[in-house]
């Protein structure tokens, strides 16, 4: 069964509250949760207290997507702030090992995250170490961005890199995704995706996440 994790970017930053209590009560397996610093992306976002603020009243476990430079440096931050998966942009991390093992010997689930032009392939060494991947399929920084198709590659590349070196980590999707997108994600292997704007800007938040699980019944 796909697993759906709204993401807050997308959310009335004003009524997250609101946001995170709709969550709760819908089909979503988990709050995806985005953190710029302005730097490593150019927008800035929230930080760990707004996390803190949003983990004493989510009822789903928060994915901290980690859009900064020099990630390693908020390990304790993040645990402290509630997260129970951080994840890490590959291209962020100047030792990355260190990273992974460190999140992990926190406590959290570590993830790793490859922009839309990472090779997958950069993973191999470490694939086995991580609970989740996430490709962007779109350029990160700012929701509501157009699907990149070529990612649709880059997920069937990934799954058969997860099946050779028989490793339990799942595919996260973050960009894009919508009803027309995710049929072919879901066929190509992704187990999570991250729908900002398809959830938050429909009328009915409930019934486009539950649409996007009954995609894959």
């Amino acid at each position: 069964m796909i697993q759906v994790a709204p993401s807050l970017l997308s959310a009335d930053f004003a009524r997250l509250g609101e946001a995170v209590s709709m969550v709760n009560t819908s089909r979503a397996s988990m709050i995806h949760i985005d953190v710029m610093d302005g730097m490593f992306v150019p927008n800035i976002t929230i930080g760990f207290p707004v996390i803190k603020a949003i983990s004493t009243i989510a009822e789903k476990p928060l994915d901290v997507h980690m859009m900064v430079a020099e990630p390693g440096r908020y390990v304790d931050r993040v645990r402290d702030a509630g997260a129970e998966i951080m994840n890490v942009h590959w291209e962020a991390c100047t030792h990355l090992d260190r990273v992974i093992h460190t999140i992990r010997d926190a406590g959290m689930r570590p993830a790793v995250t490859l922009n839309p032009a990472t090779p997958v392939m950069f993973l191999r060494d470490i694939i086995r170490e991580l609970d989740m991947v996430l490709l962007m399929s779109v350029n990160p920084g700012f929701g509501g961005q157009s699907f990149i198709p070529n990612t649709l590659r880059k997920v069937r590349e990934l799954r058969t890199l997860i099946e050779e070196t028989g490793s339990e980590t799942v595919i996260e999707i973050d960009g894009g995704v919508n009803l027309a997108t995710a049929p072919a994600l879901i066929e190509a292997g992704a187990d999570v995706l991250v729908a900002g704007s398809y959830v938050f800007g429909a009328d009915d938040p409930h019934k486009a996440i539950a649409d996007l699980i009954e995609l894959d019944v």
